[in-house]
């Protein structure tokens, strides 16, 4: 059964991306491609990453755009196989992921048929960044980046780059939180609330949950 617990993220989180030959597991879109970054306080402590077989073809436009072929999938192992190896490094850590509705949908599609403890707390990047850094003229994890001075990590579109990218965006984005509104951290309670709420009433968010947590 899943952890519906936000205490699992005193061991840190799960920064998770996918590649995939489409844009929802509904209509057909499986997964090439995942990669799962653990971050423990202000530093990536480990890394996960492998292809897996999607079972159907890759299209063209997407082989261009991520750069993983149906040659490259052809001998990986399975998705069953490799959601399994993925869901026991995340270690039912809450997950991060930047625009999370995307890669939730490949994550519970993937995990739906295993009978293992995983998260169901999912993070976005993107929501926090639009809050945080609404001025920046999109908030596409490349844009942020250069646009933060964050590490790149490699070629964009692949999992474990946009993941490790994710990673360090998450690390300051949880140090934005402490400098803008002068609170010691970030738990993972008030990052679910925040990126639920309008970014106009960020600091109302902020100073309630100072208060329930006193």
């Amino acid at each position: 059964m899943p952890s519906k617990s936000a205490a699992s993220a005193d061991n840190g989180y799960a920064v998770i991306d996918f590649e995939t030959t489409g844009l929802s597991p509904a209509h057909g879109a499986r997964p090439t491609e995942i990669a799962v970054v653990l971050v423990s306080g202000d530093e990536i402590v480990d890394r996960y990453q492998s292809l897996m077989n999607p079972g159907v073809p890759i299209p063209r436009e997407i082989q261009a755009f991520t750069g993983i072929s149906n040659a490259m999938v052809r001998r990986a192992p399975s998705v069953p196989e490799v959601m399994a190896e993925a869901v026991r490094f995340a270690g039912g850590r809450p997950i991060v992921a930047h625009n999370a509705s995307f890669d939730r949908k490949f994550w519970e599609a993937g995990v739906a048929s295993l009978r293992r403890s995983h998260s169901d707390i999912f993070i976005c990047s993107l929501l926090l960044s639009r809050r945080l850094f609404p001025t920046l003229p999109n908030h596409k994890l490349a844009t942020l980046v250069g646009s933060l001075g964050l590490p790149v990590a490699g070629r964009f579109h692949r999992a474990l780059a946009d993941a490790e990218c994710t990673a360090h965006l998450f690390i300051r984005l949880q140090r934005e939180i402490v400098r803008a509104f002068r609170v010691r951290g970030s738990d993972c309670e008030l990052l679910l609330k925040m990126q639920a709420a309008h970014r106009h009433h960020l600091s109302r968010c902020v100073q309630r949950h100072v208060r329930e947590m006193e």
